[in-house]
């Protein structure tokens, strides 16, 4: 097997993994013993449910998350610089991409080591797809600010961009503060821009609608606690 750093995708939900997964990624993880995780007992679960018989007790996990330090992240490829595969897991999706994996990756570049990214469900990817949005041009902002009137602020400057650059705008929040930002965006956003809503995508109570913001208006779905995905677009 090749020494390289993976990145190994993961389900979105408690969705089947052999459903999302190809079946190639479940024989790289066969080959590896030493992971970079953003949260080991997650990591433990999904390369459980990937092989029932994969020897957990003989890897080793490396944490890496908000509370992980810079100066720690460095040694976590020192078994790839000695010849061992390594891999990355984060808590859902594609490592890397709005995930703290990103951190490593750049290490192992600038280190000249070999990255393979192995194919996964990505949320941002996908709700492109259903959206019905420009998929030639789209940016995905992350999280916006969390006080109300700078995140007003950045929303009008995105809706700006959709109508002067003709391109897709995508963005996530806390599950918890969905409300919050779905009610900033139906108050201040034009009546005929459109919003995609993405939640728990991948998974049977999948949740993906596109519609104007008037449309919207006194229409809007209950999104307590549930990973969402937004785009706007005109």
């Amino acid at each position: 097997m090749q020494a390289a750093l993976y990145l190994i995708p993961v389900t979105l939900g408690d969705t089947p993994i052999a459903q999302v997964l190809p079946s190639y990624n479940k024989e790289v993880i066969s080959g590896i013993r030493h992971f970079i995780v953003e949260e080991v007992r997650t990591a433990r679960r999904f390369l459980r449910a990937t092989d029932p018989t994969f020897p957990i007790d003989d890897c080793t996990f490396y944490p890496l998350n908000k509370h992980t330090q810079p100066e720690a992240i460095s040694g976590y490829l020192r078994p790839l610089e000695q010849g061992q595969p390594m891999g990355v897991i984060s808590e859902a999706g594609c490592p890397a991409v709005a995930d703290p994996g990103a951190d490593v990756v750049a290490i192992a570049q600038r280190k000249a080591l070999q990255v393979v990214p192995l194919v996964g469900p990505s949320s941002i990817i996908l709700s492109v797809m259903a959206s019905g949005f420009n998929g030639q041009s789209f940016a995905f902002n992350g999280y916006l600010p969390i006080e109300s009137a700078d995140r007003i602020k950045r929303l009008k400057l995105l809706e700006q961009r959709i109508y002067t650059e003709q391109q897709t705008q995508i963005f996530i929040e806390t599950p918890y503060r969905n409300h919050k930002l779905l009610a900033d965006i139906l108050q201040n956003c034009r009546p005929q821009t459109r919003l995609c809503i993405a939640a728990h995508i991948t998974c049977p109570d999948q949740y993906i609608r596109t519609r104007t913001i008037q449309e919207w208006q006194g229409h809007t779905p209950d999104l307590s606690k549930i990973p969402c995905i937004f785009l706007l677009y005109k």
